[in-house]
């Protein structure tokens, strides 16, 4: 069996590769004003492999960039969405789009993709994918909820995990957060247990003045690698840089 791997694009885009397949999350290759990612973009669209899947947690452009991704060779690869992509999908020529809730699966290849709770500012699924011994779990820009608890509960040993860490704020929204931070993340990872997490959705900027009027966030990964060093001493963090491969 081939080895479990994460390539990090930006953000929370990653190649996600698990039980001879691969799968890409979150595409995000294009900026618009208010939107950087903060760190390059280390693979573009025509230099992406074959993919057996994408994953989108949410509709948010940062996370579900299709009109760039729409220049992907194959508007018939598999996407499994939370239900509030599908619209864009198909605005954008996409015809193979499966939408999955909380704790539904679907079978590819040999890798059982399962859909899990999240909640953030708009309606928004993480992901489980499962081949072999292996399970690798995608979190998109949630916040820490009970209900996250029940994944290994309800699917056994995590082995990688890929999670958002910079507590985003909303200023004008009454400073309301949406995304979980460092400690919540190192909370999580000590409930999932993984041997490897990577931090994303740490760079994110909305440049000079939007980082000032809009959002505030924690840019700093170094956080969280030292809260799960504190609550999950089992499981090593490493901080990837885009165009980085890491096997388990």
């Amino acid at each position: 069996m081939p080895k479990t791997a994460v390539t990090r694009i930006t953000h929370s885009c990653h190649l996600i590769e698990i039980g001879g397949r691969t799968f890409l999350t979150d595409p995000w290759f294009s900026t618009r004003p208010g939107y950087y990612q903060g760190e390059p973009i280390a693979i573009g669209i025509p230099d992406l492999p074959r993919l057996d899947g994408v994953l989108i947690s949410h509709e948010h452009y940062d996370h579900c960039d299709l009109e760039a991704f729409a220049a992907y060779r194959d508007p018939a690869v598999p996407l499994f969405v939370a239900e509030t992509v599908v619209e864009a999908a198909s605005k954008h020529g996409f015809t193979n789009v499966t939408t999955l809730a909380p704790w539904q699966e679907v079978e590819v290849g040999g890798v059982t993709i399962t859909a899990t709770p999240a909640k953030h500012g708009v309606y928004e699924v993480t992901f489980v994918l499962r081949a072999g011994t292996d399970a690798v779990y995608f979190a998109g820009d949630t916040m820490l909820i009970p209900e996250l608890a029940e994944i290994p509960e309800r699917l056994g040993h995590i082995s990688l995990a890929l999670l958002p860490t910079n507590g985003l704020h909303i200023r004008p929204a009454n400073n309301m957060q949406v995304v979980m931070n460092a400690d919540e993340a190192a909370e999580l990872t000590a409930l999932l247990k993984p041997e490897l997490a990577v931090p994303h959705h740490y760079a994110f900027t909305k440049g000079f003045l939007g980082d000032r009027l809009i959002t505030h966030s924690d840019k700093n990964p170094l956080r969280y690698q030292d809260a799960s060093r504190d609550l999950s001493p089992g499981t090593s963090v490493r901080i990837v840089e885009p165009g980085i491969r890491i096997e388990l």
